[in-house]
């Protein structure tokens, strides 16, 4: 056994609400699946899925089957489906971002949006997450309808990166691939979509030279068209659908 695979399995066995953070090692094995019910059965150490369709037994479920989990949760958008959506103050609501029922968030409307995030987070934690995902922490980088600054979008993520951090939480720097060198202290691994496709994996390089995981998923491009490559920057990748069920080809 390796010593990436030796990690892999000290991550797996540290126990959840031991005290100390959990953080996957580099090379773990992981799923994505953000539709419901999940598919505890795929082989893998680590799952993704989201915060609010899932009860808490479906993370004890998988935690008897030793696998840790990550909560998905939107931090950076507006979802109109969501339990908390109420607690959205209008003036916190900018344009689409493509999706039915999202809307970007004014993220300098720190007053406003960070107790709903805190709440997000603390939800994670009391259902027994081991991680959080916080997805769309690059609307500085978007057309949200708001004049956002890197520097904004830099406050928002390492306030999410600290809120985490203080209730036990390893999180996830999911894409924001321009602020990767300034955030990869604050985060404890990577998440990104299509880098392959997009000719952009380079960016994720601090990560890997940190000896954090990068997690990567592709939608349009076959395996045989970017596995090689992810395996030799030492990313755990895979082509997934895009509506994330429970289907994966992974690379490992």
């Amino acid at each position: 056994m390796g010593v990436g695979a030796v990690a892999a399995t000290l991550a797996i066995l540290a126990p959840a609400g031991s005290g100390r953070i959990w953080t996957p090692a580099p090379r773990t094995t992981w799923q994505w699946q953000l539709t419901t019910p999940v598919q505890q059965s795929v082989r893998a150490q680590v799952f993704d899925i989201d915060l609010f369709d899932n009860p808490a037994s479906v993370v004890r479920a998988l935690h008897h089957r030793r696998r840790h989990v990550i909560c998905y949760l939107d931090a950076g958008t507006y979802e109109d489906f969501r339990s908390d959506a109420h607690r959205f103050p209008q003036s916190t609501l900018g344009r689409s971002n493509g999706w039915p029922g999202e809307r970007w968030l004014d993220i300098r409307r720190l007053s406003a949006l960070e107790p709903i995030m805190r709440a997000r987070l603390e939800l994670c934690r009391r259902k027994g997450f081991d991680g959080v995902e916080a997805d769309n922490v690059d609307g500085y980088a978007n057309d949200t309808g708001f004049p956002l600054t890197g520097a904004q979008q830099l406050t928002y993520n390492r306030w999410l990166a600290r809120t985490a951090h203080r209730l036990g939480l390893s999180i996830a720097l999911k894409n924001d691939l321009d602020q990767v060198s300034a955030l990869e202290r604050d985060f404890n691994y990577a998440l990104d979509e299509q880098c392959f496709e997009y000719s952009e994996c380079s960016k994720l390089r601090p990560f890997v030279r940190a000896h954090k995981a990068v997690f990567e998923v592709e939608y349009n491009l076959s395996p045989s068209q970017f596995c090689a490559r992810a395996n030799a920057l030492g990313f755990m990748a895979m082509r997934k659908n895009s509506d994330l069920n429970a289907s994966r080809q992974p690379c490992w």
